[in-house]
């Protein structure tokens, strides 16, 4: 029997992979990945350019049945009545709304947010961003007529939608469509109401809402929002877990030379956590520890999730559950710039950091390199405190450098215990996790045994998930195999960090 295949994407903040799985087993069959630009504002169609050329080296898509698309959290594409973007995406790591943010929290109190959407703003959200653009580009800001976050614009363009001279069906607003895990993020949808809250809204961009209405279709009334007005805004649609946003009518082409052929389906999408809870298979009791550029504590529970201090979201995963989640802007970050600064690589840094005993001898490093989220402190800045003669050395550095990346990402497991989230299994994950050190440090600091599953793109597996999911009416389960490092708890670690970081 011919094996059906399916795609995932990642469309993270430093690249795009892709990933051909076979729907049966969940086997790798084919992978591509392509780079986007740095910053924290891209222009969005770098990602489409990146998306074509992921696709490209994949081994495109005529033989696929269906895909969806997993992305960076909370980025701002907005979109004008002709379906072009008014200026480039702010990204979840941009820091300019940080201000915003605490005028929208002091407008409502944080008790009020957490009850409408779940979260306390911070800038990292959606919604402070649409309030900086308000008030510091009002002029962009009239010319709005709809909003999508990177994996709604991206599943809109791949399904044949945009702009007239770039797209063959056009600017139909009305066609964007997300998933729950996505909207959650946004600080205006609520995951326990399953729905957008409108004041919310109109409190960010000062603008009504609107839910995006395939029944409308591109007609009048669709596209009635145009440049200059102060009418509604189009936000996408929020599907099921287990429903396509659509099926190609026509061939789309892709950046690039290659296309998305007629009857591909494309599945719900998801925000970039809940894809890898999704790829990993976690479940309730389950919690990732993920170092990427920056470092998230996430788990799936089916409780409610509420946390007045904003330091856990509780955001919707990509199955129907919740997602609290922690996340901090410094995490394999600390490791890429004090290996840097010593002139090694990740592997020598590991081994230097291994030289030194636990505690580094007193040494800390609080890693608040590009500010910090997690505590919200976004004007923050890194600090070395207990630096002596015999602390003032590479390996002590390098065992700081990780036990402070390590201990951030500890106080985020606490603050997700500590809203009621059972937490029986933790597992490390990101590229940074197969450092020795890295494994060694965590199972230190985290309080737990760590798991670690095979390295794999689990975004973009999470991704193929849904492609699967939609492709055959059912969730597949796929195994990850792990392996396990007992913890080996050393709470003056974890003391040391939190005294020098109060």
């Amino acid at each position: 029997m011919e094996r059906r295949l399916v795609v995932g994407v990642d469309s993270s903040t430093q690249s795009c992979k892709v990933v051909v799985v076979d729907a049966a087993t969940g086997e790798v069959v084919r992978e591509g990945r392509a780079a986007h630009p740095d910053g924290t504002e891209v222009p969005p169609a770098a990602w489409w350019s990146a998306l074509g050329e992921a696709l490209d080296s994949a081994g495109g898509l005529a033989d696929v049945a269906a895909i969806s698309v997993g992305g960076q959290q909370h980025g701002l594409v907005a979109l004008d009545a002709e379906g072009r973007v008014v200026r480039d995406a702010l990204l979840w790591n941009d820091t300019r709304s940080a201000d915003a943010a605490a005028a929208m929290v002091a407008e409502l109190g944080p008790e009020e947010w957490v009850r409408r959407s779940g979260l306390v703003p911070v800038a990292s959200f959606t919604g402070t961003k649409l309030r900086w653009l308000r008030d510091a580009e009002p002029e962009a800001a009239a010319r709005v007529a709809a909003v999508a976050l990177p994996h709604d614009w991206l599943s809109w363009r791949l399904r044949g939608y945009g702009p007239a001279d770039e797209s063959p069906l056009g600017p139909d607003l009305d066609a964007l469509a997300t998933d729950a895990s996505d909207a959650s993020g946004t600080a205006y949808w609520d995951p326990a109401r399953r729905e957008y809250d409108g004041g919310l809204f109109e409190l960010a961009l000062g603008r009504p809402l609107r839910e995006a209405d395939p029944a409308q279709g591109a007609g009048p009334e669709a596209r009635d929002a145009t440049p200059g007005t102060t009418g509604a805004v189009v936000v996408p649609r929020v599907v099921a877990p287990d429903a396509a946003q659509g099926t190609l009518d026509v061939d789309v082409p892709l950046a690039g030379g290659g296309t998305a052929p007629a009857g591909l389906v494309v599945g719900p999408g998801a925000g970039d956590n809940a894809g890898a809870a999704l790829g990993l298979g976690l479940g309730p009791g389950d919690v990732a520890v993920s170092l990427g550029t920056s470092g998230t504590v996430f788990g799936v529970t089916t409780a409610a999730v509420a946390d007045p201090t904003g330091t856990v979201a509780g955001f919707a995963d990509a199955t129907g559950a919740r997602l609290p989640i922690v996340t901090t802007l410094n995490a394999a970050r600390v490791l890429d710039l004090v290996a840097r600064l010593l002139d090694v690589d990740h592997d020598r840094l590991g081994e230097l950091a291994l030289e030194a005993p636990a505690g580094a001898g007193g040494l800390v490093l609080v890693p608040w390199f590009v500010g910090e989220r997690t505590p919200n402190r976004p004007d923050a800045t890194a600090s070395l405190t207990g630096l002596t003669p015999l602390t003032t050395d590479r390996a002590h550095l390098a065992r700081a450098a990780v036990e402070g990346m390590l201990c951030a990402l500890a106080e985020g497991l606490a603050a997700v215990e500590g809203t009621g989230t059972v937490v029986r299994r933790v597992l490390l994950i990101g590229g940074a996790a197969r450092n020795e050190a890295v494994r060694t440090v965590a199972a230190q600091v985290l309080g737990h045994d760590v798991e670690l599953p095979a390295p794999g793109e689990y975004v973009a597996l999470g991704a193929a998930v849904q492609a699967t999911w939609v492709a055959t009416g059912s969730r597949p389960a796929w195994s990850v195999a792990t392996t396990t490092v007992p913890a080996h708890p050393r709470p003056e670690v974890l003391a040391a960090y939190r005294a020098a970081a109060a």
